[in-house]
């Protein structure tokens, strides 16, 4: 599977530490220091279905093929704008993809790598040829934006990868990669350190009045879970596919917390300006920030063909899931 395409869409409200400090008891100094994060984007008049279309559609123009070549849409997301129809059937209604099946996952913020490895299982069984892969959140809207603790980390976006089934023809203008190896794993016996609930049951028999639910996190859990889980995924997938750590180029993990990528780093033995960030002006984005991340690499020339990355999702579930591509 090769991808050979990305794009990206972000709500165009940019919110700065600074600006959330005039309305919540924290500071830029504060929030900066322990993320690395200085702003984010908010969703305003954006959806995640519009941010989800607005990425699908430049992935598709990047990879110079039209909405009707997709034989499957895959969405990554916890923030899907209604609970029926999914975020992917109606992106595939955006973009007029008549001929692509459609769903979505719920992997939280590793959701675009589930999705990703899901799209090379039906790749590779020849079920189909090309496939759209998004991951979109728009996370602020589970926010509970009185609890300083988790709202500042949070931001709504959308990225998204087009990946074709083997072979050079898929790569005529060299923009697109192989997927050497991946893994993935859950842990949902530690699933509620970062959890949101849903609608709880009100029927004839179960009377219980709507109160809106809020992310809720234990952030030393995630951090223990995210530094300890995620280097030896990394590990275990150079491992598969046979490449030395120092022979990759980029290591394009979820953006949750500069503090878990420079730990990543430390525990691989590996420099740190191989760990591209977009958490500076995005926050963590869920399962978007991985192709958000990966959209602005692309186009900012920082992939060449036969370059080696490792992505890396981890999060909610709780979840994790790498893989090794050559570009």
């Amino acid at each position: 599977m090769r991808i050979i395409g990305t794009g990206s869409s972000l709500p165009q409200q940019v919110v700065t530490n600074e600006d959330l400090s005039k309305i919540m008891d924290t500071s830029d100094e504060w929030i900066s220091s322990r993320t690395g994060i200085k702003e984010r984007h908010l969703a305003k008049e954006e959806t995640t279905v519009s941010m989800s279309a607005e990425a699908a559609g430049r992935a598709l123009r990047n990879a110079g093929i039209k909405a009707e070549d997709v034989d499957l849409i895959i969405v990554a997301t916890i923030t899907g704008d209604y609970i029926t129809p999914s975020t992917a059937c109606e992106v595939q209604a955006e973009l007029g993809a008549e001929h692509a099946a459609a769903f979505d996952i719920n992997a939280a913020c590793s959701g675009f790598m589930f999705a990703l490895h899901t799209a090379y299982a039906y790749l590779q069984t020849g079920i189909y040829k090309t496939a759209l892969v998004v991951g979109a959140e728009t996370l602020s809207k589970i926010m509970d934006w009185s609890d300083r603790s988790t709202c500042v980390l949070f931001g709504d976006g959308a990225g998204a990868v087009v990946v074709r089934a083997g072979g050079e023809e898929s790569n005529e203008e060299g923009n697109g990669g192989g997927l050497l190896a991946f893994e993935q794993g859950t842990d949902g016996s530690r699933g509620k350190v970062l959890a949101c609930e849903g609608r709880k049951n009100q029927n004839p028999l179960v009377q219980n009045p709507f109160v809106p639910s809020y992310v809720d996190m234990d952030g030393q859990e995630v951090y223990k879970f995210a530094v300890s889980t995620v280097p030896a995924s990394i590990l275990r997938v150079l491992e598969m596919s046979g490449t030395a750590a120092e022979d990759i180029k980029y290591f394009v993990l979820h953006q949750a917390n500069i503090r878990i990528i420079q730990s990543v780093a430390k525990r691989l033995k590996a420099d740190i300006e191989k760990f591209p960030v977009s958490l500076d002006h995005c926050g963590n984005v869920s399962a978007a920030s991985v192709p958000i991340l990966l959209d602005e690499m692309n186009q900012k020339g920082m992939l060449a063909r036969g370059d080696k990355i490792v992505m890396s999702g981890f999060g909610g579930g709780l979840t994790w899931a790498s893989a090794v591509i050559e570009w």
